[in-house]
């Protein structure tokens, strides 16, 4: 079982939507220390503010997770300066909804980017430290939507499957070595946090509140569950596409569902803050 009181917890994208619920829930459970990345400094520094006036140790830094770089030399300079991370929430994430022929190169860049480089190379800066301790904990934050297709947003799906395959394989990994370093994948449906804005809940699939999911998401933490998947129609949609033949299920997700329309009509959050020329640390 993981524990979270005194540990260093480390969220990436943690300035808004989950990432900040998820931050400050670390610390009401007794984290000693929470850092936070995120690409958007405004927000990033009102977060710092409100989350130190209450009295904790909060350690926030502008960082751009599709930069290898950036990665290195901000990992480098925590392990130098606070030390081993205990607990990783990989949350940063971006979604183009559109088809794909309407991404530019850019788009596909920067999703594969952010979503799947960042993801292991984020986990690859800190993952050292935690096997030479013989302890820690990765959260991956995938997507419902690594477990199966959906139009209109083709690039986001590649790359939640791969973090979902890579996650797993992660996982099975530190199993077998028994390392002691455990490995959590959440794949949840749609959340309100304005990231989805505009997309249609599939039947029987409720647009996820925030504060439930970060609740959930602590509990799997704590408890090492190998996967989370929310809302529960989500564990069975992809048995059902197992089982059916694959226009069956295309009708059947199109029709029935409505999973295929589900993201006719999405919009999104606005643009974020552009990334600073130089980056550092916010507090």
């Amino acid at each position: 079982m993981t524990k979270i009181k005194n540990k260093t917890v480390l969220v990436t994208g943690g300035a808004n939507g989950i990432g900040k619920l998820i931050g400050e829930k670390c610390l009401k459970k007794g984290a000693s220390k929470l850092i936070i990345w995120d690409i958007n400094e405004t927000l990033l520094q009102q977060v710092t503010t409100d989350l130190t006036k209450k009295g904790y140790e909060v350690h926030s830094y502008v960082v751009d997770v599709s930069d290898l770089n950036d990665i290195k030399t901000t990992a480098a300079e925590i392990l130098a300066e606070i030390g081993t991370v205990d607990i990783l929430f990989n949350n940063a994430g971006i979604v183009v909804g559109k088809k794909f022929e309407q991404h530019t190169t850019r788009d596909i860049e920067k999703t594969i980017g952010i979503n799947v480089l960042g993801v292991m190379h984020v986990a690859h800066a800190f993952l050292p430290g935690m096997l030479q301790m013989h302890r820690g904990h990765i959260i991956n934050i995938a997507s419902a939507t690594g477990l199966m297709p959906n139009p209109n947003m083709s690039v986001y799906v590649a790359s939640k499957y791969a973090v979902l395959g890579w996650s797993e394989s992660l996982r099975i990994e530190q199993d077998q070595a028994h390392s002691g370093v455990n490995v959590t994948t959440i794949c949840p449906s749609y959340i309100n946090t304005g990231m989805f804005e505009g997309a249609k809940a599939p039947l029987l699939t409720p647009i996820l509140e925030p504060e439930y999911i970060s609740n959930r998401i602590i509990e799997a933490v704590e408890k090492d569950e190998i996967m989370l998947m929310e809302p529960p129609i989500v564990r069975t949609l992809p048995a059902l596409r197992g089982l059916l033949p694959a226009r069956a299920f295309d009708y059947l997700a199109s029709k029935v569902f409505n999973i295929y329309d589900s993201m006719s009509e999405f919009k999104g959050r606005p643009k974020d803050v552009a990334v600073p020329d130089k980056k550092k640390p916010v507090s």
